[in-house]
């Protein structure tokens, strides 16, 4: 189903659509806001999903096991002393 609907274009807007539309890219100018519109809606529909899926990792992330500060820098101090070994093992 097709709408009719009156919109209002920038001067710079409208100059870059009809020259989409005279360089033969575009039938018309309802089919470049059309395709406008549908990318537009892609990229909003890819925003949300990217924000559902980092709220998810955040949740997760909270809910599980906690580390205590002192275990964390243990974690850190083997880490480094693994990193310190593997570059002296090869020298």
């Amino acid at each position: 189903m097709t709408v009719k609907s009156s919109i209002s274009l920038s001067d710079p807007q409208d100059r870059f659509a009809r020259g989409l539309v005279e360089s033969g890219k575009y039938a018309s100018l309802s089919s470049v806001l059309q395709h406008g519109l549908d990318l537009l809606r892609q990229k909003t529909e890819a925003e949300d999903l990217e924000v559902a899926a980092l709220r998810q990792l955040v949740d997760r992330r909270l809910s599980g096991t906690r580390v205590s500060s002192a275990e964390m820098d243990t974690r850190i101090e083997q880490m480094i002393a693994r990193k310190l070994q593997s570059v002296n093992v090869g020298s």
